[in-house]
């Protein structure tokens, strides 16, 4: 009876959330009611006379300017092409995109997926299967698509429970999305949020971030979610699943001959690509080192956008002329529309939300809560380990409403980054911590993109499946890898290493 009390009450939970999840706005509509809201709240504020003196001059005061005032709405007129086109994260992600489009739409992202899980012993299929899906994070959501399917696939063909293959991509694809030995899409789109929001405090040390900012803590996260997420595939999920009485038998597909000749020659461009950027890069006279004595302290690294560009953009270009996916111009130019294209959605939400950030900058909402909010924190105590417990908790809860990584970040980035700044916390810090929330929980969130479509792979083995299954299912996961990761996280918070070149855990006013 209490199972099913249990049982009942997890169920109406998850009723819960995606019932209230559903009746949320479309994110670009939540961004131009906050957008609204803040020009209301700056016209109240302002006239209520809110100021904060001004952490980055002594001495100075910070008053909340009122955007309904003449030169307020003057300035939203005049400002609302320059907020969209200056928003930080657009041009990096559109830019990026060009590179791992051509790497996807030529087959070369899928080929090596398929090609990396298919060719190890049978023994190290779900260490693989994890690492692909953390992996695959470098070609956006692909591996929702590509390696979910795959891994019912390529466990249904060893006779293994194909839900349990399905389940360990499905960990290994969100997980992914803070863990990679490459920079992905996804870090550039966050960094501008972060750079934006941190400049509101020290433009200074904004400018001096980078997107590889969490690179160093992503490279170990791979091999941490790699080993949780195999062990709990073998040790409870697959063990829970018992054996696979379905009717579904699978063949698996394996490379082709010249799907195989491709990513070798793709692999070897990648190497001749890395050595050119290399002697840019590693001798003291080349362009990107500009004579500095570290490469951290060079352009190089506010030059990665474009270097994730050409290391995408040339091995896809050459694994699509070897397979014929790429027979001429004509083709790259459609592969490049055709990723810009479904970029569209990106694009209206980057215009609202450049409105809705702009406007939280100019009116000095964001710096008055920020130095409000960190002075409280200051006067309770509230920081620590504590602090930055409770700040994934709060990531973690809005994930389950709001699935979107960039629109969550758009929208706490402003208030969160300035405001940890102010009792020693780095923006690179407090962006990792929601990197890590929105990772562990997208797994278990009903409202993430891809659940309905995991839910339909999962239902072509069993057809009773639904979100209550799946997320049951997925839990483990949730919980194993927001356990180690935090245990990771404080590690490394201790000994004070950097998150990623040049990206300090503790933030010097």
């Amino acid at each position: 009876m209490s199972n099913q009390k249990k049982q009942g009450f997890v169920m109406r939970s998850l009723n819960t959330i995606e019932r209230v999840g559903n009746k949320l706005p479309d994110p670009v509509t939540l961004f131009a009611i906050f957008a609204l809201a803040v020009i209301v709240l700056s016209a109240i504020f302002s006239n209520m006379g809110m100021s904060v003196p001004d952490p980055a001059n002594e001495g100075e005061v910070i008053e909340v300017r009122n955007l309904l005032s003449s030169d307020g709405i003057l300035y939203l007129f005049e400002s609302m092409v320059s907020n969209f086109t200056g928003f930080a994260p657009l041009g990096t992600v559109l830019v990026t995109m060009l590179g791992i489009g051509i790497a996807e739409r030529s087959g070369l992202i899928s080929a090596s997926l398929r090609g990396l899980v298919t060719s190890v012993p049978k023994q190290l299929i779900t260490a693989a299967l994890v690492f692909a899906g953390v992996m695959s994070s470098m070609a956006s959501d692909a591996g929702y698509v590509v390696l979910t399917p795959l891994g019912a696939v390529l466990f249904a063909g060893l006779g293994r429970h194909p839900l349990a293959g399905l389940a360990a991509a499905f960990a290994g694809v969100s997980g992914g999305y803070s863990a990679n030995l490459l920079l992905t899409s996804l870090d550039p789109l966050l960094a501008g949020l972060t750079q934006d929001a941190a400049s509101m405090l020290d433009p200074e040390y904004a400018g001096q971030m980078n997107v590889a900012m969490n690179y160093y803590f992503m490279i170990a996260s791979v091999f941490l979610i790699t080993i949780v997420g195999t062990f709990v595939t073998e040790k409870i999920v697959e063990p829970r699943l018992g054996k696979y009485e379905g009717d579904v038998k699978e063949e698996v597909d394996y490379l082709r001959p010249e799907e195989k000749k491709g990513l070798w020659g793709a692999f070897l461009s990648i190497i001749v690509t890395g050595i050119a950027i290399a002697l840019l890069v590693i001798p003291e006279w080349g362009p990107l080192r500009a004579g500095e004595e570290s490469i951290i302290d060079s352009p190089f690294l506010q030059t990665l956008v474009p270097v994730i560009l050409i290391m995408f953009f040339i091995p896809g270009f050459v694994y699509g002329k070897i397979t014929k996916s790429i027979k001429n111009d004509k083709d790259v130019a459609n592969q490049l529309s055709e990723t810009m294209a479904t970029m569209g959605s990106y694009i209206v939400l980057a215009f609202v939300a450049g409105q809705f950030v702009a406007y939280f900058s100019e009116s000095k909402l964001g710096i008055v809560l920020a130095v409000n909010g960190a002075e409280f924190l200051e006067a309770t105590g509230f920081k620590g380990i504590p602090l930055i417990l409770t700040f994934i908790a709060i990531s973690g809860f809005i994930n389950l409403f709001i699935g979107s990584a960039s629109a969550k970040w758009a929208i706490m980035a402003p208030v969160f980054v300035p405001m940890m700044m102010g009792i020693g916390y780095s923006p690179e810090l407090t962006q990792l911590t929601y990197r890590i929330a929105d990772s562990t929980t997208n797994i278990i969130s009903p409202l993430m993109p891809y659940f309905a479509i995991v839910i339909a792979f999962a239902q072509k083995y069993d057809k009773k499946i639904g979100i209550g299954t799946l997320i049951s299912t997925m839990l483990p996961y949730s919980i194993a890898f927001s356990i180690f990761w935090i245990i990771m996280l404080i590690i490394w918070m201790l000994t004070g290493l950097d998150l990623g070149p040049g990206s300090p855990i503790f933030y010097n006013k």
